[in-house]
């Protein structure tokens, strides 16, 4: 199988949609050898910031001389994106060489009469199956939906569970209270096991120390209070930390925003209490340079500055929220705004949070069934602002929000992570010509 066939057969498994449960994830690696037993998983799981901390936590290790493997979702623009290894993505021919052994693992599920893995399974097992093959001495494993029941869960151990920000997502799936929700992303604890978590709020944070309890776990909360913002600009951050007896001046990171300051702060956390373990060995100079080299596409990533063109893949409440305070570190005259969203989220409140701020905006949708169509997301955003431009395709959201820039201003694209991969994709295209 090459990788077009593998593309193609990989998404052609949406169909099965999304299954919570290990059953299925357990019984496909099962028929590969169990390729995820015996390595190193630091798991990530929450709300927001999973993508950025797990980054972090990939760039360290690998700035301290290990093989780091990263495994993440969605994708913004390559679906290799998704498995890497030091920062290389996975090759496109052994993407297609894995898939096809997956596959027959798969058709062997179907054949004994069971449902055939979906989607998410696929590319998990693909993911394990590389990484063994390829021997890492560290897996950073983010979680696709919730924790409990998700299939990066079938691992048996970790060194670490990390948790990062949570708040309310996916209430169809996870449930309609906090606590709720983070009784699901505290499944990833492992018996007698690490959980280093970002503060909650309140109803959240009981519920995970209680988890901890019960599996013999040391829960460790980031110390918030240890950490002190020297500067936050458009151009990054710099921050001190102290931590059981270690601190650090003048931390610098080149992520945007006050909320990667924590997300940075939780990765340290979390290898600093790793290397007190034994299980790693990092100095202060390669801690330092991980997290300044720390890069993650489609977060505050600002793609030109004349006009400042920046996309953020803030794609709830939360995350709009912090994004709506990020935006008042830049320098600009108008705002275009481009925006798109799911219709399963919040958007009402989204829009509530963005759209003021803006004084043209663009709305568009991405191509998949669960979005809302632009027309309907332009009477939404009607209700605000007459000063709205409505484009179907994503191509021409760009193209208008360049148009109606001029060189003072800043055009800001969030709503849905699913759009800012093609966002970025078009916008460097359309700036470079």
């Amino acid at each position: 199988m090459n990788y077009e066939e593998a593309l193609a057969y990989i998404n052609d498994k949406e169909k099965y949609g999304s299954r919570l449960g290990l059953d299925s994830i357990r019984t496909l690696l099962g028929h590969l050898g169990d390729p995820h037993i015996g390595m190193k998983y630091i798991h990530v799981g929450g709300t927001n910031g999973k993508g950025s901390t797990s980054a972090y936590l990939a760039h360290c290790l690998e700035e301290a001389g290990y093989r780091s493997g990263l495994y993440t979702s969605p994708y913004l623009e390559r679906f290799t994106e998704r498995i890497q290894i030091n920062g290389e993505d996975i090759p496109q021919e052994v993407l297609g060489d894995i898939t096809s052994k997956v596959k027959k693992a798969a058709d062997r599920m179907v054949q004994d009469g069971m449902e055939h893995p979906t989607t998410f399974e696929l590319v998990t097992a693909v993911g394990f199956e590389y990484f063994n093959r390829s021997n890492v001495d560290f897996v950073i494993l983010e979680v696709g939906l919730g924790g409990r029941f998700d299939s990066t869960n079938v691992i048996q151990s970790s060194v670490a569970s990390v948790i990062t920000t949570i708040d309310y997502d996916h209430t169809d799936v996870l449930g309609k209270t906090l606590a709720e929700i983070a009784y699901q992303k505290a499944g990833i604890i492992k018996e007698n096991g690490l959980v280093v978590s970002y503060p909650q709020k309140m109803e959240a944070e009981k519920v995970i120390a209680e988890v901890a309890y019960e599996k013999g776990a040391d829960f460790v909360k980031l110390p918030i209070d240890n950490l002190k913002i020297r500067t936050s600009t458009y151009q990054g951050s710099v921050f001190d930390f102290k931590y059981k007896g270690n601190a650090y001046e003048n931390l610098q990171i080149s992520m945007l925003g006050d909320y990667q300051v924590m997300n940075a702060a939780l990765a340290v956390t979390t290898i600093l209490e790793l290397r007190d373990r034994g299980i790693l060995e990092i100095t202060e100079g390669q801690l330092r340079s991980g997290l300044l080299k720390t890069k993650w596409k489609g977060r505050l990533e600002v793609l030109s500055r004349d006009p400042i063109f920046l996309i953020d893949g803030a794609h709830n409440l939360q995350g709009i929220t912090l994004l709506a305070d990020a935006v008042k570190m830049f320098p600009y005259n108008r705002l275009i705004l481009g925006m798109s969203v799911l219709k399963d989220k919040d958007y009402t409140h989204m829009i509530e949070k963005l759209v003021p701020l803006a004084d043209q905006v663009v709305v568009t949708e991405v191509n998949m069934p669960r979005k809302l169509a632009a027309e309907l997301l332009g009477e939404e955003v009607r209700k605000l602002t007459s000063n709205v431009h409505v484009e179907k395709t994503i191509k021409g959201a760009v193209r208008k929000s360049i148009e109606l820039a001029k060189k003072d201003d800043m055009i800001l694209f969030g709503g849905s992570l699913y759009m800012i991969g093609e966002v970025r994709s078009h916008a460097i295209n359309l700036l470079t010509k």
